[in-house]
């Protein structure tokens, strides 16, 4: 089995707009957890929780597509096994 390549750091730029989002992600969450304790209506904690959801599912693909372009089609020819692990990066992302 080939060793795995080198690891790849994201981008200063992808960087600063991931630790924004996680951010904002982290407030969502927060906000949802002031709701549940101030007994707000089911309703409105499940739209809320749908839109954490959708926050982490954008973020996940963001990167994931980042991944592809940057890491696996930086070089001459695309590596079976690095296209192996995106799909299983995006199956995890889900």
């Amino acid at each position: 089995m080939p060793a795995a390549p080198p690891a790849r750091p994201i981008s200063d730029e992808l960087r600063d707009d991931v630790l924004v989002r996680l951010r904002r992600i982290e407030g969502q969450v927060r906000g949802v957890q002031r709701m549940v304790e101030d007994r707000r209506d089911c309703r409105d904690v499940v739209t809320q929780l749908a839109a954490v959801k959708a926050a982490v599912a954008s973020l996940s693909t963001l990167l994931a597509e980042r991944y592809a372009r940057d890491c696996l089609c930086a070089g001459d020819s695309v590596n079976s096994d690095e296209v192996a692990r995106l799909l299983d990066v995006l199956k995890a992302a889900r």
